[in-house]
């Protein structure tokens, strides 16, 4: 979606005033450079391709390949232990077989036949594990790394424009993954084809960030410089002996890292570790905060053995923690710890946590930008609804103000410190589910939680004016009148309830419906970002409007239609509602 937006946003900001339904024209460039061509066997071609490579390092412990990868479920047995693996996840356990117990590759069996598929997609039925390694010495050496670009990731769809050789456009095709993409540029790289990519294209890097390109050359030098950003784990090792003890030892220290899933002695303690954070300092001190806000300290050692590394923490208090753990799997942003009986630790990598909070810079932090409600459960009850596109914002002086039905609501707010941490108060009249003392239980620039005894909220940071696909929403939506073009619930089409009424979105963050006879329902909208965009709007409790308080997924934009989405929670589509400018 934030490719596709991107696009609008050559046009500057302040002409979008001028606008008028006469723009809506496609330009279509039916020619192009042969510069911005992908010629047949060129580095690029040679670069894209590796990305889009299957990559099957994840299963070298089964197969002991990268260039392959087992299609799963298969069987396997480890000493006469039996074990069918349904997913990735799975091989983690015949790891933490391996490590506990000493065992080799010639410990496993492997139940016959299998299919793999190799790293050009191409699938093959395997009979025998005499079979099974003489294939991967075909497609690789011995523990060599392979081909494949695992560091870089195309940010799907993307398409490509297709030539003839006078460079006419002959055809535009779609690519929705990996799969179609190799085919694809190994059409290319023959001379099948005369291709261009069409850009931006968003890049995904090993990291989770995301880096857009606009050109072949930009796009060569990101995959180039990415090419060997990062470990591949290539290796039959499975990761268990990629890194040093200084290696490990500088990676805890450079963020804090949050508990994910905490599991000690076969008992499932998540609930109650959940979201502590820890920092590993130097000299050794571990410091752990819970979601109270107070900090636990103990001391922290690694060591790396031929089984694998080991990290042991040590405290008076927190016993659960308190134990030597195997490293079974690192990922970037993500450790996983093992240790026999049944204690398993998952961390996150979090580097916005701060530690040492001070009364000022949670008042800071309130103050940066506008807080939405993303959830709040007020005596058991969810009461988010309410709050649907009327995000809060806190002013000097301990003044809060938020948007309801168009009218802005003020009351204030105090930031105290207390035993357990700090607490939030907020009073707004008329507002029993807010005008609470809420301690906070987790605080982070873009992410507060809070709760009291019966009580929980979360808030998340919206800063418009950082994301330029907000920013383009915002600006589209207050310019001219607007009108309910479909809103369907399941196959039930119910446009007709709203082909009376035309709707103006308003900057101050108010909506309003008017019907032919000048009745007006009120509301508020809000768009923003919680990794895809959506866009929430509250009415009063009118009919037909009422139903749609709620959080929509903005599916397709362009400068006179606005296409949102509900999905259910397996993902399928429930309700449609298309808004279109009124001419």
């Amino acid at each position: 979606m934030k490719a596709k937006l991107k696009l609008f946003l050559l046009l500057p900001f302040f002409a979008i005033a001028l606008m008028t339904s006469c723009q809506d024209e496609v330009v279509d460039i039916s020619t192009a450079e042969e510069s911005e061509t992908i010629t047949a066997n060129s580095e690029l071609a040679v670069l894209i391709e590796a990305t889009s490579a299957k990559d099957g390092s994840m299963d070298n412990i089964i197969d002991r390949a990268s260039c392959l990868t087992v299609e799963l479920p298969i069987t396997v047995s480890v000493h006469g232990l039996e074990i069918t693996i349904d997913s990735t996840e799975d091989y983690k356990i015949i790891v933490a077989l391996f490590k506990e117990f000493d065992y080799e590759y010639s410990d496993l069996e492997i139940m016959f036949p299998i299919t793999v598929t190799s790293s050009d997609f191409t699938e093959i039925v395997i009979e025998s594990k005499a079979e099974l390694i003489e294939l991967a010495q075909e497609c690789r050496g011995d523990n060599e790394e392979d081909d494949d670009i695992e560091c870089i990731d195309f940010q799907y769809p993307i398409s490509f424009s297709v030539y003839d050789t006078q460079f006419q456009v002959i055809d535009n095709v779609v690519i929705e993954g990996d799969r179609a993409l190799y085919k694809f540029m190994h059409t290319v790289k023959e001379g099948g084809v005369i291709a261009s990519l069409n850009f931006p294209v968003t890049m995904i890097l090993y990291d989770g960030s995301t880096v857009e390109v606009n050109n072949n050359l930009a796009l060569r030098n990101v995959m180039r410089e990415a090419k060997n950003a990062c470990d591949e784990d290539d290796d039959n090792d499975y990761g268990d002996h990629d890194f040093t003890k200084e290696r490990l030892d500088n990676l805890l220290q450079t963020c804090p890292w949050v508990v994910h899933e905490f599991e000690r002695n076969e008992d499932d303690l998540r609930e109650k570790y959940q979201e502590y954070a820890i920092v590993f300092k130097a000299e050794n001190v571990v410091q752990v905060r819970t979601r109270g806000g107070d900090t636990l300290t103990g001391t922290w050692s690694t060591r790396v053995t031929d089984n694998g590394a080991l990290i042991k923490l040590e405290f008076d208090t927190l016993v659960d923690f308190s134990l030597e753990w195997f490293v079974y799997d690192l990922e970037y942003g993500r450790i996983k710890l093992y240790q026999a009986g049944g204690n398993r630790v998952i961390l996150k990598k979090n580097c916005d946590i701060v530690f040492d909070y001070t009364k000022e810079r949670i008042e800071n932090y309130l103050k940066e930008c506008f807080w939405r409600i993303e959830r709040l459960y007020a005596e058991g009850v969810d009461n988010e609804k309410e709050y649907i596109g009327t995000p809060l914002k806190f002013y000097a002086e301990n003044v809060v103000k938020l948007r309801i039905n168009g009218e802005l609501v003020e009351g204030t707010y105090q930031v105290t410190e207390v035993d357990a941490g700090f607490m939030l108060q907020i009073a707004f009249e008329g507002r029993p589910n807010l005008n609470l003392e809420w301690l906070i239980t987790f605080l982070e620039p873009g992410l507060i939680k809070l709760e009291n005894a019966n009580n929980k909220m979360v808030l998340k940071r919206h800063c418009p004016e950082l994301d330029d696909d907000v920013k383009y929403i915002d600006a589209l939506l207050i310019i001219g009148d607007w009108e309910v073009a479909k809103y369907q619930e399941g196959e039930v089409d119910k446009t007709s309830d709203y082909g009376d009424y035309t709707i103006n979105f308003m900057v101050t963050g108010r909506v309003k419906a008017t019907d032919l006879e000048a009745n007006v329902i009120n509301g508020s909208w809000l768009a923003y970002r919680n990794d895809a965009l959506f866009m929430g709007m509250r009415f009063e409790e009118t009919a037909p409007f009422a139903v749609l308080n709620h959080r929509w997924r903005i599916k397709e934009v362009s400068t006179t239609r606005i296409e949102l989405k509900d999905f259910s929670a397996s993902g399928a589509v429930e309700r449609i509602l298309v808004l279109e400018k009124k001419n």
